[in-house]
């Protein structure tokens, strides 16, 4: 062999051995990439809270406890594959400890039984997904649900008896929308005459509570409902349109989450109430939670109840209290905690605001 001949050989060689080690240096690299960042998973971005509050008071918060931490983060904007993708390009990272509110809660079970196989520990957020999850961090929705029944049941007063209700609920992959409805059924049935109507809305969807609104009214006609149930205040929105295009006035309509289009309708009066789930306490609890998980601490100082999923029981929990907002309590809850700036409530309703001492 000439010397040409073996220089040639002896750099292929070089290279096919290069070749292994190279992907075995990547693979590295992507397992120890998240060893100091936490995936944060939301849902959708049609209600205005992802965003704007969760989003924004999560990473604050992350940032405040670890310096060298990142947030790793993606909106699903209300497609599961592209959850589902963006949840396993965090472990495939090597990301350590996720945070998710999801899409469909049991079509996230095999993705989480599969990261716990794999070390990586799970905060449901808000939602409580399927599988082995490490804790959850939400409201009381049984609760949520009875306070809406509670205010929808003032705002009717002495005809609440002899009413009859439509029910626009929520979407039937979000596990929390079943126990927003139970909750208002546990208050409201056996007080109102009765339910006319009930469907639960896919995805949420402002557009489809309208339409189905509209189908309503054109069925049962504009006296054939006394009061409207939305299980939140994006749906609310679509029904409070069908509603005003037919002309139809003081039926008391209520949803959830105090958006800003909502503290609207509260001050302009097409709507009758919302709930305030403050968001700053339960984010900034999950911020906690997936720190301490992601350094090895104990998190029993921050969950103080349990609870359960179709899988898993005992699971670690924090349930937040919300509350009634009317344009009553509206400057004692929303306005002083911050929640919503009174320039912005009050741009195009300034002699209602007024009357209201919001200004």
């Amino acid at each position: 062999m000439n010397a040409i001949m073996r220089r040639a050989l002896t750099g292929a060689v070089a290279l096919s051995l290069a070749a292994p080690l190279a992907a075995c240096g990547k693979e590295q690299q992507d397992a120890g990439a998240g060893k100091d960042a936490i995936g944060l998973l939301l849902p959708e971005n049609k209600a205005a809270r992802y965003e704007k509050f969760d989003r924004r008071i999560i990473s604050s918060r992350i940032a405040s406890l670890c310096l060298e931490c990142k947030v790793d983060y993606g909106n699903a904007e209300q497609q599961v594959e592209t959850q589902k993708r963006q949840f396993d390009a965090l472990v495939k990272k090597g990301v350590k400890v996720i945070i998710l509110d999801p899409v469909d809660a049991k079509a996230a079970k095999s993705w989480v039984d599969s990261a716990a196989k794999k070390g990586v520990q799970v905060v449901a957020y808000d939602r409580l997904a399927e599988g082995d999850v490490a804790a959850y961090v939400s409201y009381d929705n049984e609760k949520i649900g009875r306070l809406q029944g509670e205010a929808l049941l003032a705002a009717l007063g002495s005809r609440a008896a002899s009413a009859d209700v439509v029910m626009m609920n929520g979407s039937p992959t979000d596990p929390n929308a079943p126990s927003y409805k139970k909750g208002a059924h546990d208050v409201l049935d056996g007080k109102i005459h009765k339910v006319v109507y009930e469907k639960d809305i896919p995805e949420w969807s402002a557009a489809t509570a309208k339409k189905k609104m509209t189908d309503v009214i054109n069925s049962l006609g504009a006296q054939g409902f006394d009061a409207v149930y939305s299980a939140n205040d994006g749906m609310a929105g679509g029904i409070s349109e069908a509603l005003a295009s037919a002309g139809i006035k003081n039926v008391p309509l209520g949803g959830q989450d105090a958006e800003l289009p909502a503290l609207q309708r509260l001050v302009s009066g097409a709507q009758a109430f919302t709930i305030y789930k403050e968001v700053r306490p339960e984010a900034e609890t999950a911020a906690e939670i997936a720190y301490r998980l992601l350094r090895g601490k104990s998190i029993s100082s921050f969950t103080d109840t349990t609870a359960g999923n179709d899988s898993k029981s005992g699971i670690p929990a924090r349930l937040f209290k919300a509350e009634i907002v009317t344009k009553k309590n509206m400057k004692d809850t929303v306005v002083r905690d911050g929640a919503v700036r009174t320039d912005l409530l009050c741009a195009d309703l300034a002699s209602e605001c007024k009357s209201l001492g919001l200004e």
